[in-house]
């Protein structure tokens, strides 16, 4: 096995090296005097690439299957002008070039000279006032257009990808190939003036060689004028011809290429399919045929022929046609019986909502196209990134869409097709905010920042340094955005949590835990109720990314109850460092404010258990009173990072927070047993009724 890869790996080696060794010896054959025999070789080589070439194009169905004729251009150019070196030191020295200049010579020019250079000039006219300077003009416009439509086609990739119809691999690929057909028209553009001088130095090689001759043969060779003439037209032309014939198909070639239009069959399949697409074209031809062959004076016999051939090729195409008609039909019968029987199928698919998407106005367009400058896409990818790292969930792709029904400057998050948050941004502008939470003080936009709803102001670039100088926050419109999609997901994780999800990252831990999973699913628990402890975890922002510890704890206590919110209860024990620490202080210490043992007793004595888990069955007064002794300590008690924590006993902890959650969905609750050792607790106020 070994073996054969290193000698595969050779042979491209030795592809490499072959090309740039035929270069070298292309420039090597100007300098080299070549034998009669291997320069008959070499022009069989030139007509062949050129009619591999042209092959090629014609059977190509869009430019970038061929994206290196540009060079390839450029060298058999090259090799030309070399082949032309060679063949004319041996016309000059020899009075002979090989079979193939002779033969070519002789066929064409015959007896008469003056016919063959005439022949050979209208060959290089055609190539160079027709084809060459055609193709050339059609890849400088093509380039030009290219260049002008790629801001349109990259947001159409963009809102296709935004769509879901392709993925990320597949717009880079779509990207990709949209540079390189630029290129490649800009590269046939510049390639084209080579194959123009070619036909220049045609041209001057031919009359250097024709008077050269004549006055080599006379001075030299003591031949009279019109042996001297005869010889070296003869062999000029020769010469002329087995050049400018390759270079003419070439120059097809190129000219093929550029002017394909969008279509996905090759040459011969596209002219066929759109030359026959009228038959009625091919009926009227015939009768124009027809009348011009009873019109005294001109030829019957010919006009009669064609006419009769095309009345059949238009009869054979009606036919075709009738029968594709036919066929249409019973398809689409067949299509609307398929169609009714799959209808369940189709609604299943029009009700599939994604697990998060966010829709923009018309004005928040240029945030999400790259070429724009917008680099909204890649920071979500960020967030993505950034959710999995903090909290451990893999959030699907979130998708981006443009919507015409809300305003052109807001924006919506929605979780399964639902609303969830939104806001609204002044795209060119900046969001200028003070961190002491005040309003600031300076000119611009008032509205309100849509993450923590604090007080802000929509400011002009140009007040930047300004605002920044006298302290105040600035952010662009794109990191608000980015910012109110991140808290967003860290508040609702615990929705986008299926059991899908848990599975797989239950199949990433089971790569290199493989025995605490398989000793706790499916024996002890389900994937269900693993996905119901995480969500309980999630609401209270508790990371996941320790899921062998989750998964440990789980499987240590599952045996002895199946509690849901018991289980809970449990890995939080087992999380106690990861819980506290964001909550404690340089010092190893956390704020906390604790209950008065009168709220402990009321709570603990009015627990109701549920299926959904313990709630406290505590009367609307009491309630708002313990409410209010909450507010009062959280004016009162600096905690720190302004996160405030209250600290209860283990035996309420669950149904004390969804007591509160409503009014302080921020506010942590604690028990004892969730702090760990080491931690420090300074209990800083009491909340009493």
């Amino acid at each position: 096995m070994s073996e054969g890869k290193i000698s595969k790996i050779n042979l491209k080696g030795r592809y490499d090296i072959l090309v740039a060794f035929l270069v070298i010896a292309i420039v090597l054959m100007i300098i080299i005097p070549m034998p009669p025999m291997i320069l008959d070789i070499l022009l069989a080589v030139n007509i062949t690439i050129s009619v591999v070439i042209i092959l090629l194009t014609m059977f190509t169905t869009e430019v970038l299957q061929f994206s290196v004729f540009p060079t390839l251009l450029l060298i058999t150019t090259l090799f030309r002008l070399a082949l032309n070196v060679s063949s004319t030191r041996l016309i000059l020295s020899e009075r002979y070039a090989g079979d193939i200049i002779e033969a070519f010579g002789s066929f064409v020019v015959g007896n008469n000279y003056v016919v063959g250079i005439i022949i050979f000039l209208i060959i290089v006219i055609i190539q160079f006032v027709v084809i060459t300077n055609g193709a050339g003009r059609v890849s400088e416009v093509s380039a030009r257009f290219t260049l002008d439509a790629m801001p349109g086609k990259q947001m159409s990739i963009d809102a296709d990808l935004n769509a879901g119809l392709i993925d990320e691999m597949q717009a880079k690929e779509r990207r990709t190939n949209l540079q390189k057909e630029a290129d490649f028209y800009g590269a046939m553009d510049g390639a084209s003036k080579f194959v123009k001088g070619d036909a220049i130095a045609g041209i001057i090689v031919t009359i250097i060689n024709i008077l050269g001759g004549i006055i080599i043969g006379v001075a030299m060779f003591k031949m009279d004028i019109g042996q001297a003439a005869t010889t070296y037209v003869r062999l000029t032309v020769g010469d002329g011809l087995v050049g400018q014939i390759p270079a003419l198909l070439i120059s097809t070639a190129s000219g093929i290429l550029v002017t394909r239009s969008g279509n996905n069959d090759n040459l011969g399949t596209a002219l066929t399919g759109q030359l026959s697409a009228f038959p009625i074209v091919f009926a009227l031809g015939s009768v124009v045929l027809f009348s011009l062959a009873i019109i005294p004076g001109l030829p019957t016999v010919p006009f009669l022929i064609l006419s009769a051939a095309m009345a059949f090729f238009a009869y054979t195409l009606f036919k075709e046609e009738q029968e594709k008609a036919s066929m249409e039909i019973e398809r689409e019968e067949a299509e609307i019986i398929e169609t009714e029987t799959r209808e369940p199928e189709n609604v299943m698919n029009l009700i599939h909502v994604e697990p998060m998407e966010v829709e923009i106005g018309y004005g928040l367009i240029p945030l999400a196209d790259d070429s724009s400058g917008g680099d909204l896409l890649q920071r979500i990818a960020s967030v993505r990134r950034q959710c999995a790292i903090e909290m451990g969930i893999v959030v699907q792709p979130i998708r981006i869409r443009d919507n015409l029904q809300i305003k052109n400057n807001d924006y919506v998050i929605k979780i399964r097709g639902t609303m969830v948050a939104k806001g609204d941004l002044m795209p060119n502008m900046l969001l200028c905010m003070d961190p002491s939470n005040e309003e600031a003080q300076m000119q611009g936009i008032k509205t309100v920042e849509p993450t923590f709803n604090l007080p802000a102001l929509w400011i002009n670039h140009d007040q930047r340094e300004d605002a920044e100088i006298k302290g105040y926050t600035v952010v662009d419109p794109t990191t608000v955005m980015v910012t109110h999609l991140t808290e967003t997901i860290k508040v609702h994780c615990y929705e986008l949590l299926g059991r899908q999800e848990v599975k797989t990252i239950i199949d990433s831990v089971k790569e290199k835990y493989g025995a605490v999973v398989e000793e706790l699913i499916p024996d002890l628990m389900t994937i269900g109720e693993v996905q119901k402890v995480l969500q309980n975890l999630l609401k209270e922002k508790v990371p996941i990314k320790d899921m062998v510890t989750i998964l440990e704890s789980l499987a240590d206590n599952s045996r002895n109850t199946k509690d849901v919110e018991l289980l809970t209860e449990y890995v939080r024990f087992s999380l106690a460092r990861t819980i506290c620490n964001n909550l404690v202080n340089e010092e190893n210490a956390i704020v906390v404010a604790t209950l008065d043992g009168y709220i402990e007793d009321i709570v603990g004595n009015n627990l109701q258990k549920s299926p959904h888990g313990t709630f406290p069955a505590v009367d609307p007064d009491t309630t708002g009173r313990i409410l209010n002794g909450i507010r009062n300590v959280l004016e009162t008690v600096y905690f720190n990072d302004n996160t405030p924590v209250l600290l209860v006993s283990p035996k309420i902890r669950p149904a004390f927070k969804k007591l509160i959650e409503m009014v302080y969905p921020h506010v942590v609750v604690l028990s004892l047993n969730e702090i760990p050792n080491d931690v420090e607790i300074r209990t800083e106020g009491v909340v009493s009724i």
